[in-house]
């Protein structure tokens, strides 16, 4: 291991393997490592008896089926069918080590009951959540956003996008409370209303993308690949591999070594160091260098039945909104099935989570879980919201976040693409080679 690299890579987190097969793309020499055995870190996937013994210090059941049946995600998320996930997965070609499925629905609670995220005008006018003439004036947004082009001032109505807020826009539409929480939280992905007062054209961009998502397949935005998440930090290691990439799991890290300078020069583990001009790594590497932000809790649980009122989904995701708990954070849920390869024939793996808001979390989700109808096993774990002090100008070390509790990657996604350009001062092209049309 005493050689010089370009970069080395602490943990094996997505996002550690996206910029870890990106930088080996682009002829970086890249040492990657992780303490732990697996692929993955936080965002690993973990057969039944992996995921009992690290937050129950026992044996899983036996009545839930094989261990190795499952393969259950650390950390819930789908990823948006047109969205900064699947870009960067044709952009690298990882998609050839993936296959996916389509989830088949996204919902939002109204009045303690799912109801379907209308995503079309003809699902807004015959969507339950609205009344006859809210129905129209919801249609009728959903139509602006699905005519407006940033550059094309005819489509404008009239509206400055980029000096008015959200709040404004909606309010020029006419719509209701009801109306703006489930367009603002299940189709922008908003977890809380700060949104509101920021400038409309974001809001309008991302109910867009939502759309435009839900147009690929038809049912939601989302796919999600078999044999879960975990596969894809594999995918993109591969990926590092085939252009020189160098992995190592199970490797104890002893000390990051600075020099005179207060930069990086290199890693030191079981009495080898590795001289590098950079070394990028997921938080818990990093303790000094990262502040605590928040927490988040999530409920890992085992069904065997699809989720109630959810037109008996094999996979979905639902939406608590804030305001309908007098929250400040939503609540989400996850769920995926065997028919993903993710758990024993008939079982179903429902994820809650949320931002601790109280010196009680477990309650605090309480809300999600009584969605879930009669449950298994449940695992629930408590994690430390994290994220970098500095943004590695200095010391050339370069740290992402923890992942938040939202069922998406969109801003996972955002962080993985600032930090490359923190590296190299350069925006990620995402722009798909030509090789790579016909396999899209």
């Amino acid at each position: 291991m005493d050689d010089q690299y370009d970069c080395v890579i602490l943990g094996t987190g997505l996002k550690e393997c996206i910029l870890s097969g990106v930088l080996s793309v682009e002829r970086m020499k890249v040492l990657h490592m992780d303490r732990n055995s697996y692929y993955g870190g936080e965002s690993a996937s973990l057969n039944l008896n992996q995921l009992f013994e690290k937050f129950k210090k026992d044996k899983a059941p036996e009545s839930l089926g094989s261990s190795r049946e499952y393969n259950i995600d650390l950390i819930p998320k789908f990823i948006m069918s047109s969205g900064l996930l699947v870009s960067i997965l044709l952009k690298t070609d990882v998609t050839r080590y993936l296959e996916f499925k389509a989830v088949d629905g996204s919902f939002v609670t109204q009045g303690g009951k799912p109801q379907k995220v209308p995503s079309t005008q003809k699902e807004a006018l015959t969507s339950s959540l609205m009344g006859l003439f809210e129905k129209k004036r919801c249609a009728k947004f959903i139509e602006y956003v699905g005519s407006y082009e940033e550059n094309d001032p005819k489509t404008h109505q009239g509206l400055n996008l980029k000096q008015m807020n959200t709040d404004q826009l909606f309010k020029h539409f006419g719509l209701s409370q009801d109306t703006v929480d489930f367009i603002g939280h299940a189709m922008a992905l908003y977890s809380d209303d700060e949104y509101l007062k920021g400038p409309a054209l974001p809001t309008l961009k991302k109910v867009r993308l939502y759309g435009e998502s839900v147009m690929k397949y038809g049912n939601s935005p989302y796919i999600y690949p078999l044999y879960g998440l975990g596969e894809m930090p594999q995918g993109f290691a591969r990926l590092s591999a085939i252009y020189g990439g160098t992995y190592m799991l199970n490797k104890k890290i002893d000390e990051i070594i600075y020099g005179a300078d207060g930069a990086v020069v290199g890693v030191k583990s079981e009495g080898e160091v590795a001289k590098c001009k950079f070394v990028i790594g997921d938080p818990s590497y990093f303790p000094d260098k990262v502040e605590k932000v928040g927490e988040v809790v999530r409920a890992i649980c085992i069904l065997s039945h699809p989720i109630p009122n959810t037109n008996n989904a094999e996979s979905c995701q639902i939406i608590i909104p804030q305001r309908e708990l007098k929250r400040k954070n939503d609540i989400y849920i996850g769920c995926v099935s065997f028919a993903h390869q993710v758990a024993a024939k008939g079982k179903w793996v429902a994820i809650v989570s949320t931002i601790v808001e109280t010196a009680n979390p477990r309650a605090e989700i309480e809300a999600g879980i009584k969605l879930l109808g009669p449950i298994d096993s449940e695992v629930f774990s408590v994690s430390p919201l994290l994220v970098p002090k500095h943004d590695g100008s200095k010391d050339r070390v370069y740290i992402s976040k923890s992942f938040d509790p939202q069922t998406h990657f969109e801003e996972t996604c955002e962080d993985i693409l600032e930090i490359y350009k923190r590296i190299t001062g350069k925006d990620m092209d995402l722009t798909p080679a030509k090789k790579d049309e016909d396999h899209q």
